[in-house]
């Protein structure tokens, strides 16, 4: 098992399995993995479910999966196991999984602290099996380092969906005082993006769908609400909302559609930055070249973070100034989510109870 490793670690755990792309996951048990050398075993108790998971069930991005597959990678968790060169986490520390699973360590994106774009990088719930099991394996350098008062529940959400908004804040480039779009507000990553803006000093311009997204995205920080169901001129409501009527420093796209990614460079203003974070299945991103150009908009798109992100995006939380809005239900009950996301109900974020 390791060098060292907690008393009682079961034979089998309750996980949900799935077995082939486009089916229904399944709740069974299965063998608890043994971390290699470099390895810790997480006791995982809570853990969030993103809209990766469901791409990863339905195999519809362009990047293959493993399979059979345990998906999840906003798992929380205590270790429980070492392997033998583990030597800076103890048993019992409170951890996470996140999407970065591992990395080479070695290569130059790795040593700029790029270490998402490695050509290795092994992704959790997608390419190694991830946090919708009971005990789950993780790289001892890339699981992320938990307080221990830290509330496991209310972390797991923040473990993918807090850490990659808070890259793409970074990305944008707004600064204090300065206004940032968030298309798709309402949703997981759009509620968490809501909140690390304003904590970040930045005027927030929600765009979604629906009163009920209106309301909660107002709690959660956001200044102005542009309902794209009911407007009648997206473009010009949206830079209605800045103080000179010129559009929001930047747009941050975190929508699960592709229509969107066809608007942002109309109303940002002149020097703003489009960010892409949504990965629609398919989706195609255009931008007028004539008006991009004259307007100098940058268009970039923004991945996961790395580990110094994920240790400021925890500390925003450990400070108390991020609160996910989420629902918990059973690891028995994560089709039932599954299917409520492809139903477009979810408002907010679920987490996963991996003890019922």
């Amino acid at each position: 098992m390791g060098k060292e490793f907690a008393k009682d670690i079961p034979e089998t755990q309750w996980a949900q399995v799935a077995y082939q792309h486009g089916t229904k996951v399944e709740y069974k048990q299965i063998p608890v993995p043994k971390p290699g050398p470099d390895e810790v075993l997480i006791n995982i108790k809570y853990s969030g479910v993103c809209h990766t998971d469901l791409h990863a069930l339905q195999g519809d991005w362009p990047l293959e999966t493993k399979m059979p597959l345990v998906g999840g990678h906003e798992g929380a968790g205590y270790v429980v196991a070492l392997g033998d060169v583990v030597n800076d986490i103890k048993i019992g520390d409170k951890v996470g999984v996140k999407w970065i699973n591992g990395s080479c360590l070695q290569c130059s994106f790795c040593m700029q602290a790029d270490e998402p774009l490695c050509a290795k990088a092994s992704l959790s719930g997608y390419t190694v099996d991830g946090s919708f099991q009971q005990y789950c394996i993780g790289k001892a350098a890339h699981v992320a380092r938990l307080p221990p008062d830290c509330d496991l529940e209310k972390v797991a959400p923040v473990l993918c969906a807090g850490i990659t908004v808070y890259k793409g804040i970074k990305e944008s480039g707004v600064r204090p005082g300065q206004s940032l779009a968030i298309v798709g507000a309402g949703g997981g990553l759009g509620s968490l993006a809501c909140q690390y803006a304003k904590a970040m000093g930045i005027d927030v311009i929600a765009i979604d769908g629906g009163s009920d997204k209106q309301t909660s995205t107002k709690q959660l920080g956001a200044a102005h609400y542009v309902d794209f169901m009911s407007t009648k001129d997206l473009v010009a409501d949206v830079q209605a909302c800045t103080p000179d009527g010129l559009g929001p420093h930047a747009a941050l796209l975190v929508a699960a559609n592709e229509k969107p990614f066809q608007q942002a460079a109309a109303y940002v203003r002149p020097r703003g930055a489009v960010v892409m974070i949504g990965l629609p299945a398919g989706a195609v991103m255009q931008a007028p070249v004539f008006e991009s150009v004259v307007r100098m908009i940058s268009i970039k798109g923004s991945y996961v973070g790395n580990r110094c992100d994920t240790a400021e995006a925890l500390e925003f939380f450990n400070r108390g100034l991020i609160n996910a809005p989420f629902k918990t239900v059973g690891l028995s009950k994560l089709q039932e989510v599954y299917d409520l996301m492809r139903e477009n109900k979810i408002v907010g974020r679920y987490v996963v109870d991996n003890e019922k």
